[in-house]
Order: C-alpha cells, then structure tokens, then sequence
C-alpha cells in the first residue's frame, strides 16, 4: 500500500450514515493527516444536535498513526461559509491536500492518484485541480490515465494552496468579467457559457447559498485546468441532506480501480476538447440543462436542508 503523506480534509455535517461510509475508505488510506472540519447545528432543527453529535464521533475511530485536527463550529454558518472557511483553515496548515464531502465514497487508487499528481503539477500553475470524477464512466478509450478538462468536478478532489489562494469569495472580479462576456470565448458551447453567466451572477448576488462556484470562476478566470481520471474514482451517496433531496443520474455512480502504479500522462498540458464535449453532452442528454449541469459544476444546496 501507497504511504499516504497528503494530509486530508474531510467536511461533516450531520449524516453519520454516509460519513461512516466515507470514514472507512478513508481509514483504509490511513493518511498520516487528516484535518476535519464540521458545521454546527441548526438552531430551528432539533435532530442536528443528536445528528452532528454521531456524525464527529465517527472521528473517535482514527485507530493508525495519525495526526488529526478539528475544526468543529457550536453554530450553524451554512454551506457557503462553512465550506470556504474550512478550505482556508486547511491550506493555512498544509501546502497541498485531498478534500472529501461526507458523501463522496472514493475508491482507493483514488488517494494514491491524487498525491501522484499533486506531486507531479505542484509548480505548475496551469493545473489548478485534481478530481476524482469522470462522468463518462467506462464510456471511453484511451491510453492515457487522466485528461485535462475546463469542467471542475469537485465530488472528491485535490489541489494546491497556491491554486485555492485565487479564490474569491465575493467574487470581486465578476462585474468586469462579465462586461468582456469573456465566457464565450472559453467555451465552444454558447449553452454552456450562457449557464455559467447566470450561476456566477446569481453567486455574486448571494442568491445560492454555495462555495464551489465561486471556485469555478477562480479556475476559469485564471485559464486554469482540472485533471479528471480515465476512470470515475468517486460514487456520490448524498441524496438526502444538504444536497439534494432525491437520485439522480451520478448518484451511485461505479466506481474503476485505476492503476496507479504505472500512470500514463498526457503528452500536452491541454484541454481534451473531445473529451470535454462528450462530458457535455452525457450531462444535458435526457435531462433538463439546469438540472444537468449543475451536477458537473458543482452542488446546488438547498437553504432549507443546510
């Protein structure tokens, strides 16, 4: 087995079931360290007290050698602040790292796939992420063991601090990015780049209680890539809670071991156009474009569940 050095963040809420799930892959990885962070209760629901109280006690199971630091609030700050603020607390310990949701059940070539290329891209700033996904599950061929994407799954990945360092929650930059309509010279697809416009007003406006567009806008305003896997390393088991409230086409996706032993690189450090095309049109095929693309950005959160 893969020593692995990567520290890890693992963000809790109040799902003990599927935190247990992903506690377990975890703990077969057996990271030298794991920082865990975990929103608190909501005040209008009694359950979470109860809740988040089983859901941290999970982390009383850390039985290898193992440096652990928590992060856990007595009150509820919401998705968007909870999540953005544990990633800051994360990367003003470590200089690179894997973040995992309570609902994101990676398979273990996963975390060695990870510390591999974060090694790998650490001084390049071209590569901005590492994701566990690839929503053409088995649905292609190729030789190499990942590609470069514009697309920024964040179901299970890994990054830099000098990449999240770009992140603004306020997204300060947006009212000029906008007024270039730099989208559309980005992105081929105008349905696509139409989408992203309005998820990224509507972050700026504080209209969607989330951090992972805000983290979108970063990749894309700084040109920046994401590495997604041949194979999808990462089953999403949260279809109630905080994301969403039923199953969806990449929920319990199946997972592939890929082989981490002998991994094949690209030989440019480019978008794969094709590929990123043909993730496009897996998301939007049967399903309206709102509620497709939305899975392949980021999650929408819900207020009334977080």
């Amino acid at each position: 087995m893969t020593l692995l050095n990567t520290p890890i963040l693992f963000l809790i809420f109040n799902r003990p079931d599927t935190t247990q799930q992903v506690f377990n892959e975890i703990r077969k990885a057996q990271p030298s360290q794991l920082f865990i962070a975990a929103d608190g209760p909501r005040k209008d629901r009694s359950a979470d007290y109860e809740l988040c109280k089983k859901t941290r006690d999970i982390i009383q199971q850390v039985d290898w050698d193992c440096r652990v630091f928590t992060r856990f609030h007595d009150e509820n700050l919401g998705c968007k602040r909870a999540i953005s603020s544990a990633i800051d607390w994360f990367f003003s310990n470590v200089d690179e790292g894997i973040i995992l949701e309570d609902d994101c059940v990676p398979d273990q070539s996963f975390f060695p796939f990870c510390q591999k290329l974060l090694e790998k891209y650490r001084d390049d700033e071209r590569v901005m992420m590492i994701s566990g996904m690839n929503y053409l599950f088995n649905k292609i061929e190729m030789n190499e063991s990942y590609f470069f994407s514009r697309y920024y799954p964040i179901w299970g990945w890994a990054t830099w601090k000098r990449a999240w360092l770009q992140y603004d929650l306020t997204m300060s930059d947006w009212p000029n990015s906008n007024s270039q309509n730099f989208l559309n010279h980005i992105y081929c697809h105008t349905k696509i780049a139409s989408f992203l416009q309005d998820m990224f007003q509507k972050a700026y406006s504080n209209k969607i209680d989330t951090w992972d567009i805000q983290w979108v806008f970063a990749c894309v305003i700084n040109n920046g890539l994401a590495i997604c896997p041949k194979y999808n390393l990462i089953s999403n088991i949260g279809v109630t809670g905080s994301h969403v409230d039923n199953v969806g086409q990449f929920h319990y996706m199946p997972v592939k071991e890929l082989n981490v032993t002998n991994i094949c690189h690209p030989l440019h450090v480019i978008p794969n156009i094709a590929l990123d095309k043909m993730s496009f049109d897996e998301i939007t095929k049967s399903e309206s474009i709102l509620a497709k693309i939305h899975g392949l950005f980021y999650h929408i959160r819900k207020s009334k569940t977080r």
